[in-house]
């Protein structure tokens, strides 16, 4: 097949791939037999159309590396009848007019390179702008359920099933490009290949979505972001929602996983790998807060009458059933003697009325103790 490039006639077997855009193999060879004959270098505008070609290739699906093969098989099967080589007439000419063409393909396909990777940056921004829209809808339920469903299949989502999310935090915010947002990404694709998952950061937070079939996935995030080994920095809590179903069950389970977290801060809980099903007695609990400021007050307000205030012998009340009420155990914590804890139950029995050795009364300390910690008393007025 003969084509005809800015003048000048080229002769091509059909093995070409004219799917690329024809205006790149004219550009291009157009560029090269002109080079060929004049020994010039490249001249700006031409660097930027190849440039431009190389996104308008990137935008209609071509790799980089297909282009620049497809370009050099051009140049391969002109380079015979290149004016330069045929007006060669000796072995040093041709070898200058070679170094040149050679050059010039050199400067062309770094432009071509350029526009090509320029492309491809641009689709990664607005995909991951895009991606983070869709987080923000998915997690605060801004959008009708219906498109949201339809646009969680883009990124690799079938919300029709149950989802359960689990949520990270650290001693800093994290961000999708984190090092240890990456870290887990790897990890979990190596692992478990392309699931039915979605990792980002949320809120300076380290969310991961995955379907409630996948708990092993979840199980893994956990690992990975409480133990992600040397060089990076593990998480101080990772809190899992119950599994819901339907777009609408992912922002539950996420927002379950939110409180479990808040409760945990809150309450001061040892416990770095929380689940929510496993703290909702605090839902409850706070359900009817003026309920709860009414208790507080109505068991613990006494304490206050106390030297040195309230704290001490709320922390005591705290310990006491964390060590299973084993005095030792909850002196040894409390850094006291156990004569001196004896005198602290002493005192919050004569001031509250309340007798922690006795079953029912000591839960009602207990509930009223987790109440105040929950309501930030007494720092915080009831």
């Amino acid at each position: 097949m003969t084509r005809s490039y800015g003048g000048w006639q080229n002769t091509v077997t059909e093995e070409i791939d004219y799917d690329i855009p024809a205006e790149l193999a004219e550009v291009y060879l157009v560029l090269l037999a002109d080079v060929s004959r004049t020994g010039r270098l490249p001249r700006r505008e031409e660097l930027e159309r190849l440039r431009k070609l190389g996104e308008h290739c990137a935008e209609a699906g071509y790799g980089l590396r297909e282009v620049v093969s497809h370009c050099l098989a051009a140049a391969r099967r002109a380079w015979q009848t290149l004016p330069g080589t045929s007006a060669a007439s000796s072995v040093g000419e041709l070898r200058r007019m070679g170094d040149a063409v050679l050059s010039a393909t050199d400067a062309a396909l770094a432009a071509l390179g350029e526009g090509h990777e320029r492309a491809q940056r641009l689709a990664v921004r607005q995909e991951e702008a895009a991606r983070r829209e869709f987080i923000d809808d998915l997690l605060f339920g801004r959008s009708d359920l219906g498109l949201l469903a339809e646009r969680a299949e883009r990124f690799g989502l079938r919300l029709a099933g149950s989802y359960t999310v689990a949520v990270a935090v650290g001693e800093e915010p994290f961000a999708d490009v984190h090092p240890l947002v990456h870290r887990v990404e790897r990890e979990l694709a190596g692992r478990f290949g392309e699931r039915d998952v979605l990792l980002a950061g949320k809120d300076g937070r380290l969310v991961c979505i995955a379907p409630d079939s996948e708990r092993a996935v979840l199980e893994a995030f956990a690992e990975l972001t409480l133990r992600p080994g040397p060089g990076y920095r593990p998480v101080r809590r990772v809190a899992t929602g119950r599994r819901h179903s339907g777009p609408s069950g992912v922002l539950r389970s996420y927002e379950e996983a939110l409180d479990a977290l808040d409760y945990a801060y809150r309450l001061d809980l040892p416990a770095r790998q929380l689940r929510a099903e496993e703290l909702l007695v605090f839902p409850v609990l706070m359900r009817d807060r003026a309920a709860m400021a009414d208790l507080v007050r109505s068991v613990l307000g006494p304490l206050t009458e106390a030297r040195g205030g309230a704290r001490p012998l709320l922390d005591t009340i705290a310990v006491q059933a964390e060590a299973a009420y084993v005095n030792a155990e909850a002196a040894r914590r409390l850094g006291l003697s156990v004569r001196t804890l004896g005198y602290r139950l002493e005192r919050i029995k004569a001031l509250t009325g309340y007798d922690p050795a006795d079953a029912l009364q000591r839960f009602t300390l207990e509930t009223a103790a987790m109440g105040a910690r929950l309501l930030n008393w007494p720092e915080q007025p009831l």
